[in-house]
């Protein structure tokens, strides 16, 4: 009888302990305060995060609306409840609890607003940045009824959002640029969701206004304004260009002439005798 030799068993690698390889690939402070389980306000160039026990409760930035565009802006809530709530309440999170408390919002509803406007607010806080973030310990933060984010999962949103709106169309200049139609016949057959978009290109608006305008977050109209451009529906106004340098032109050289050589002789005769 031949025996046959049974391999080992291959290694199984354990995963129980495996970290995302997007953490910390945006912003490694925010991972080692994710590691610390960390509560307080990390402030970046373009946007704010705020931390409970490492993990990310409410975001903001001035290029994304905020939680009361998007809770207002489609008659979720009356633009005058959410306006007397945040009178009331130190940030949007407790404007946001107020209204849940008195009952003039369906959770679910919330749920689903706070979560588009803090991943909304995150892709723009985590953007590339010239400056150092800033961190301050601050217990003000809370995990509380509105669902709260994992670092790593608002990294991993945010990278493929990037990869996305790349895919689109690689050049950025339409995201921050105030935007044009190119071809109003051709805007009559685009969906009526892009179709907002580009009724609202004056040459004045920027993405970002008719993100707000419209009530909507501020990414997926960059993904609307990306497709629009592709589509060759869309463009950025160029920018003015710069005026040309003024030519240098050296002064005329002083001249003298007979009759100030005179007073000048009579000036230094009239010195010379006092």
């Amino acid at each position: 009888m031949t025996v046959v030799d049974i391999p080992p068993p291959l290694p199984v690698r354990d995963r129980s302990d495996q970290r995302d390889g997007t953490a910390g690939a945006l912003s490694p402070m925010l991972r080692r305060l994710a590691e610390e389980q960390a509560t307080g306000v990390l402030v970046r160039e373009h946007g704010t995060l705020y931390l409970a026990q490492g993990r990310v409760v409410h975001a903001e930035s001035p290029f994304a609306p905020g939680l009361g565009v998007l809770l207002t802006a489609h008659g979720t809530l009356a633009a005058a409840a959410w306006q007397h709530a945040a009178e009331r309440s130190a940030g949007p999170p407790d404007a946001a609890r107020l209204l849940l408390d008195a009952g003039l919002l369906p959770e679910g509803a919330l749920e689903l607003c706070h979560l588009d406007a803090l991943y909304d607010a995150g892709y723009f806080a985590l953007a590339p940045s010239s400056t150092p973030g800033r961190f301050r310990y601050d217990a003000t933060p809370q995990l509380g009824p509105l669902p709260s984010v994992p670092v790593v999962a608002l990294e991993r949103e945010t990278l493929r959002r990037r990869l996305l709106l790349h895919r689109l169309w690689p050049d950025p200049a339409a995201d921050s640029a105030p935007l044009i139609q190119t071809d109003p016949v051709g805007a009559a057959q685009v969906p009526p969701r892009r179709r907002a978009v580009l009724e609202l290109a004056d040459g004045v608006r920027t993405a970002l206004r008719i993100a707000h305008d419209l009530g909507r977050q501020a990414f997926h109209t960059l993904v609307d304004v990306r497709r629009l451009t592709a589509d060759g529906l869309l463009t950025p106004v160029p920018s003015a260009p710069d005026p040309p340098p003024t030519a240098f032109h050296p002064p005329a050289p002083l001249t003298v002439t007979d009759p100030d050589v005179a007073l000048l002789k009579r000036l230094r005769n009239a010195l010379e005798a006092l």
